[in-house]
């Protein structure tokens, strides 16, 4: 086992450590009753700070949470890739290996999701037709940074034309970067759910990409 694959995992592992960390320490430092309706947020000073710089534009965050669709449908597509293969070959073991680890990663993904809808660590900002929502972590953010390093991954396994390999590759690296300013910008979320987002998507993707590389030296 080469210590290349090793490393994606270790550091992967210690995205979510470091994840784990940053969401307790935004539950204690410097909480303060900055937020909608007076709901406590931490780190309320940087918080509100870049809150005022950047405003609320309610175009971008309509059109970011749109686009937010984009990973959905790529879970979905390669969901229907592991279900031919289930079909074809008639046992779940036979699925290739990193398509099951995908399903699975996806799975934890919208888990930790669901997650943070029922124990809300901030609130956004402002209200969204009049509630008050969980912001923490962006979930858009989340799903785009854990999903479209997946296209790449996954387009460098499989795909045999190396130029699109390259476009897929640069399209969904600016594709994730105008979500996560545009989620940055548009004002329904604190700096640190931003954050808190880059650090867990990172995590979870460089673990999946560990277990994968590791399988891949074993199979060898």
């Amino acid at each position: 086992m080469k210590e290349n694959e090793k490393r994606f995992l270790w550091f992967g592992i210690a995205f979510v450590v470091v994840f784990a960390i940053w969401t307790t320490l935004i539950q204690i430092i410097d909480v303060q009753p900055f937020g909608v309706n007076g709901t406590d947020i931490g780190f309320a000073t940087v918080n509100s700070r870049f809150h005022k710089l950047t405003g609320v534009h309610m175009t971008v965050y309509v059109l970011t949470d749109w686009l937010g669709l984009v990973p959905v449908f790529v879970c979905i597509l390669f969901g229907c890739i592991g279900f031919i293969q289930l079909v074809k070959r008639r046992s779940l073991v036979k699925v290739d290996y990193d398509i099951l680890l995908l399903g699975i990663y996806y799975i934890v993904v919208i888990a930790g999701y669901l997650i943070f809808e029922v124990i809300p660590i901030n609130y956004r900002p402002i209200l969204i037709e009049g509630r008050v929502e969980a912001s923490y972590p962006s979930s858009t953010t989340l799903l785009v940074l854990s999903v479209m390093p997946t296209v790449i991954f996954q387009a460098k396994r499989r795909g045999e034309n190396e130029a699109s390999k390259r476009v897929i590759g640069i399209v969904s690296a600016l594709f994730m970067l105008f979500m996560v300013v545009g989620r940055l910008i548009c004002g329904v979320h604190w700096l640190t759910d931003i954050v808190g987002s880059v650090l867990l998507s990172v995590g979870l993707f460089w673990t999946y990409k560990g277990l994968v590389l590791m399988k891949d030296c074993k199979e060898r």
